[in-house]
This record gives structure tokens, C-alpha cells and sequence, in this order.
């Protein structure tokens, strides 16, 4: 008989076993557990199929249909596990943990698999995916204007020990308007929600944790609510650094993107700028005078920068100057500041 494990016994599971999720393609790219490899009962179609007759014929004509579909694909799926899983030992999981991964876990039993299924499926995960975000954290906000280095600067603060969320690294969008350049295209934000999850169950709760400054969305992908009320109402240290080190930095790491990327970034921020810088920054691309450019995009962050820090509660708010653009000096003296002025950090 198959073994039902509990949600909280997953991830001590996923090092020993290969974590499989029997959803159709659609359902796995709106969200999947982290780590999840897709082995669909039905694709798209056919679960539309079985589910329209299940509503509007009967259970049984339902199930008939879906063994019609299921019955080819039989080998294959366990052709394909065993590629994925040499040591045959699965975990499985559909959407309740009902009969897709029942049905799919007879099959691999039968053919020697050790399988267990996830007590309550992917909408059991979820549940606790949801929960966790207003769970306690001590986030500490590094804040500082466009060019300041902040994504660099976090990795830094890792490598030496402190605890980070790359919330730009997990949505795949450095936050701007050109924060898409470079890029792997953006999950969900299901998926966005997913992965942070893994990412703060890795941390401790009652240690600092590193966090940049964000909007509410990071491109097309948004916090959760209960995350960002946190990030809203914890200390932010703002980082000043030297508009010309800004200047050089933004074009270090925009000097190689393509120019018609460039322009079409510039292009979204139109209404903003208007239509005359728009043109002279269409022109500083096309010429490759990307410093000027440049300087008409800081022009812009720098105005929507200063309304936000604004916005920050003044027992919150935390200015450190800096003369470098530097990651690792820069993690040294923001370290060395948590530890003199956030004494509960």
C-alpha cells in the first residue's frame, strides 16, 4: 500500500526521493513545488475532456475516458521515472492527492518503485506557502538609488555569513523599467510566492535577514502582502553613494545589452520623461553615448527615489555614506552599522 506523507516531511523526502508532479502542464506552469519534475496524467486538453464529462455525463464515463487516455502513455511513464530516478524512490503528488496520484503511484508500485504521495497535494503545499509569509522575520531593508549596486552589494553580505532574500533573483527582473534586460523570462506570481517560500524555510527567523528595497511589484510579479506589510514597517538603511559611481556602474552593466533593448525600456518610462528626452535618449543609444543616457534615466529614478524614501517612517529610516560602489567594502560597513545602531538586529 501506497504511504501518505505529511507536508512537513517533504523536504527531508526531496533528498532521497524524485518529487513528482502528476498535473496536467497548465496547472504545473501556474506554480509547482520547487524541484518538481512534470509527469502529466492528462495534458491540457484531456483534462478538459474528463472533467466536462464528469460534470455533465457521469463519474463512470469520466473515468472510462481518462483510462482511454492514460492506457498509451502507460510504458512511457515508466520509462521515463526510471530515468529520472535510478534509485526508484518517488514522491508524488496531483493536486489534493487524490485519484491522479493514486492512479499514477498503483502504476509505479506495480512496476517496483517505492512511491509515497503527498498528503493533501499541491493545494496542501500551498496552504503552507500562504502561512509562512506572516510568520516573523528580522528584515532589515538595504535602500540606496538606482546604480548603487544593492543586488551585488546583498551577495556580498552572504558570502560573509548574513542571511539575504534576492527577491530580484527570484521574480527575474532587476525592478526598473529595464529590469527585464538580461533576464530568464519571469514566473508567475505563484511561482514567485513558491520560491521565496523555499528561500525564507532555509533562514532563521531570529536572525537578521537582508532584504532590497522593492516596490509592492518587481515586474510583472508581486510580494505577498503579508511579506511586504514587513518589509514596510522594518529599519531601511539607505545607502548614498556618488552619482557618478552610480553613473559608471549603470553603464557597466547596460554597456553590452542590445541598443534596440535599451530604447524600448526608455520607450516604457515615456510618459515620465517625456517625449523630448525620450528622443535624446533614443539618439545617445543609437550614437552608443550610453553615460548620457544613462544620466537621464538616474535623472528620473533619482525624483521617484526621493518620493519613496520620503514615505519611510523617520524611526525606520537609516542614511549610510559611502564613497565606493564596492560590494564587499560597502557589506563591511552596512554590517558594522546593523550591529552598532539596530541593536535588536
Amino acid at each position: 500500500m501506497t504511504e501518505k506523507i505529511l507536508p512537513e516531511l517533504l523536504w527531508d523526502l526531496k533528498k532521497t526521493h524524485t518529487l513528482i508532479d502528476v498535473r496536467s502542464p497548465s496547472e504545473f506552469a501556474q506554480g509547482h513545488i520547487p524541484e518538481a519534475l512534470n509527469l502529466p496524467l492528462f495534458n491540457d486538453e484531456e483534462r478538459a475532456k474528463v472533467g466536462t464529462l464528469y460534470k455533465t455525463v457521469s463519474p463512470d464515463s469520466a473515468f472510462l475516458k481518462g483510462l482511454d487516455f492514460v492506457g498509451p502513455k502507460m510504458s512511457g511513464f515508466i520509462k521515463k521515472v526510471r530515468k529520472w530516478s535510478p534509485e526508484n524512490k518517488i514522491l508524488i503528488h496531483c493536486w489534493r492527492g487524490g485519484k491522479r496520484s493514486g492512479s499514477v503511484a498503483w502504476l509505479l508500485n506495480f512496476a517496483g518503485f517505492e512511491v509515497k504521495i503527498l498528503q493533501g497535494g499541491y493545494k496542501n503545499y500551498r496552504h503552507q506557502v500562504l502561512s509562512q509569509f506572516a510568520a516573523t522575520c528580522k528584515i532589515i531593508i538595504l535602500g540606496g538609488k538606482t546604480g548603487t549596486g544593492k543586488t551585488a552589494i546583498l551577495h556580498a553580505l552572504k558570502e560573509k555569513g548574513e542571511q539575504i532574500i534576492d527577491l530580484e533573483g527570484l521574480a527575474h527582473h532587476k525592478g526598473s523599467a529595464f529590469g527585464w534586460i538580461g533576464e530568464l523570462p519571469q514566473p508567475t506570481t505563484e511561482q514567485f510566492e513558491n520560491n521565496l517560500y523555499e528561500a525564507l524555510r532555509l533562514l532563521n527567523p531570529e536572525k537578521r535577514i537582508w532584504v532590497e528595497n522593492e516596490s509592492r511589484n518587481v515586474g510583472t510579479v508581486f510580494i505577498p502582502a503579508e511579506f511586504w506589510f514587513q518589509m514596510k514597517n522594518a529599519p531601511s538603511i539607505h545607502l548614498q553613494v556618488p552619482s557618478e559611481e552610480r553613473l559608471k556602474h549603470l553603464v557597466a552593466v547596460y554597456c553590452n545589452t542590445q541598443k534596440e533593448d535599451l530604447i524600448e525600456s526608455f520607450r516604457k518610462i515615456e510618459k515620465k520623461i517625456g517625449a523630448v528626452r525620450l528622443k535624446n535618449c533614443e539618439n545617445y543609444i543609437a550614437d552608443g553615448n550610453y553615460e548620457s543616457a544613462a544620466n537621464e534615466a538616474l535623472a528620473y529614478y533619482d525624483k521617484t527615489y526621493a518620493h519613496g524614501f520620503e514615505g519611510v517612517a523617520p524611526e525606520l529610516r537609516h542614511e549610510l555614506i559611502v564613497e565606493t560602489i564596492n560590494p564587499e567594502y560597502n557589506a563591511k560597513l552596512l554590517m558594522a552599522f546593523a550591529e552598532n545602531k539596530l541593536n535588536k538586529y
